[in-house]
């Protein structure tokens, strides 16, 4: 199986960047209109600020914000950074996963992944949601392309969505009734399923493990900022996360480097003999 990067080359890595870049632009519609439940299609592009129609020399991906400084034609008001970073990032990231995918079928699905990780993460961060429109499909989506993986099976894609989903869901099922508070929501456990679909479980595992440490990271970095006027483990207690944040970082992370984290690892574990 020839990966799409030889096949293609240079070409595939520019048409891939350009493609992102698009979609990256249609991630902010959805990041802005689903969790207000808007269209995603009608009507089209407008200021959130003074509802003008954008007109398509103002809706060029990353170039028109820098074009206007990152205002409104029309009414001035500013448009958050947020939107030409979600196109960059959603840019560079398909091109990154068109390098280094062994097939088609993991092009898509680090694609798929890797946008659906942006816009969850920056829905979640805003609004404090995960949308199912977004967790579900993935979740069959990542069982379909597993069939034409080389990177997972589809007996690991299964086991991770259901190891996902149901570990996460056991697990804030035991906080709340131990501490008698709500742990997580049933968006964070949909979502895992995704990433397990996509990823498998040794992705899975890896999405889990780093957006757990970069999660304490953070709350670290918000108790130190608090002037630590309580304990870290109250301050914790005390303190929400949008988990999903986390979850999409890790995910991101877990396509490009959980199978060489986790070769690295079984290597050093069981070395082979000499």
């Amino acid at each position: 199986m020839m990966p799409p990067v030889a096949l293609l080359g240079a070409f595939g890595l520019v048409a891939a960047g350009l493609a992102g870049l698009i979609v990256g632009s249609f991630l902010n519609v959805v990041a802005h209109r689903l969790p207000r439940d808007e269209s995603i299609a009608f009507p089209g592009s407008r200021c959130p600020a003074c509802g003008v129609a954008i007109k398509a020399y103002d809706n060029i991906p990353v170039l028109s914000w820098i074009l206007l400084g990152g205002r409104c034609r029309a009414c001035r008001a500013p448009i958050a950074l947020r939107y030409p970073a979600l196109e960059l990032g959603n840019a560079v990231l398909w091109l990154l996963v068109f390098r280094f995918a062994p097939s088609w079928c993991d092009f898509a699905t680090g694609a798929f992944l890797c946008s659906a990780a942006l816009v969850l993460l920056a829905i979640d961060f805003e609004h404090w949601i995960l949308p199912d429109a977004i967790t579900k499909p993935g979740i069959l989506l990542g069982l379909a392309l597993s069939f034409g993986s080389a990177m997972r099976s589809p007996v690991n894609a299964a086991l991770g969505a259901v190891l996902g989903a149901g570990g996460l869901y056991l697990m804030a099922f035991v906080y709340e009734k131990v501490s008698g508070k709500e742990g997580m929501g049933l968006g964070d456990v949909k979502m895992l399923g995704m990433i397990g679909a996509l990823l498998g479980v040794g992705g899975m595992i890896f999405t889990i493990m780093v957006g757990s440490l970069t999660g304490s990271a953070v709350g670290v970095w918000m108790w130190f900022r608090s002037g630590r006027r309580l304990p870290f483990r109250d301050f914790l207690r005390e303190t929400e996360l949008q988990f999903g944040v986390f979850l999409g970082l890790g995910s991101v992370a877990a396509w490009f480097f959980s199978d060489w984290v986790i070769g690295l690892y079984l290597e050093r574990m069981f070395p082979a003999p000499l």
